[in-house]
């Protein structure tokens, strides 16, 4: 399908604004790479760190602004000196059946982008780390709503979205580390009760798109507020 990000999905909106918020503001058309992938992957994340520093001193508001390092996108990191990172979401155009996958695709990879500008996070040799954000990613993009759960013939009832948010983690540590998934599922239970329960930036599990709406309209005059102050 035609690669097309729906930036009016109130889970896009409300993650956009809130990365504008923590200084990572994101531009659609520069910071999204739309491609054929292998296998069945949807989209991906790229956040991995050049070895190269830059010796000027951030700026205010320089967080996360733009350089070309070959060909890839990347960003300036907060802290000084700058590092320069890859950071890259890509969306598989091969494997996306639709605007709603769409859209969850880009909500779930933009979770990622959040939590890679609000904290330190070691995606390449903490496997906690990634396993946090995977978890979130699961919970709060929609991944795991009651009708995708439906279409996917999974059914339950008792603490079932928390079964689906932890086997939707392990599954997609296992598409991108080399471990067992013993190891995935370790990571995954060391860090479930806490990780599910940060639900920043919505401030609530965003089970439909009319709780995202809430969940917006809160982060605004959340945001109001404390710019008031």
């Amino acid at each position: 399908m035609r690669c097309k990000q729906n930036a009016r999905y109130p889970y896009v909106k409300l993650l956009l604004d809130a990365m504008k918020h923590s200084g990572c503001a994101v531009n659609k058309e520069r910071h999204f790479s739309c491609e054929d992938c292998n296998g069945n992957v949807s989209g991906g994340f790229d956040a991995s760190v050049s070895q190269r520093s830059l010796s000027q001193p951030c700026r205010p508001g320089q967080a996360l602004s733009l350089c070309v390092l070959r060909t890839t996108w990347v960003f300036l990191h907060n802290n000084c000196p700058c590092m320069c990172l890859n950071i890259l979401i890509v969306l598989c155009q091969n494997n996306i059946r639709g605007q709603a996958h769409m859209s969850r695709v880009v909500t779930h990879e933009l979770i990622h982008a959040f939590d890679h500008c609000r904290a330190h996070v070691d995606w390449f040799t903490n496997v906690r780390h990634l396993a946090c954000s995977e978890v979130r990613a699961a919970n709060l993009s929609g991944d795991c709503s009651l009708l995708n759960e439906i279409f996917r013939l999974h059914f339950g009832l008792k603490q079932h979205h928390q079964t689906c948010v932890r086997d939707r983690a392990i599954r997609s540590i296992l598409a991108v580390r080399n471990i067992s998934k013993e190891v995935a599922q370790k990571a995954v239970d060391e860090v479930f009760e806490s990780c599910f329960n940060d639900h920043e930036p919505f401030g609530r599990i965003p089970h439909n798109k009319t709780y995202a709406k809430y969940a917006h309209r809160d982060f605004q005059n959340r945001d109001r507020y404390y710019s008031n102050i």
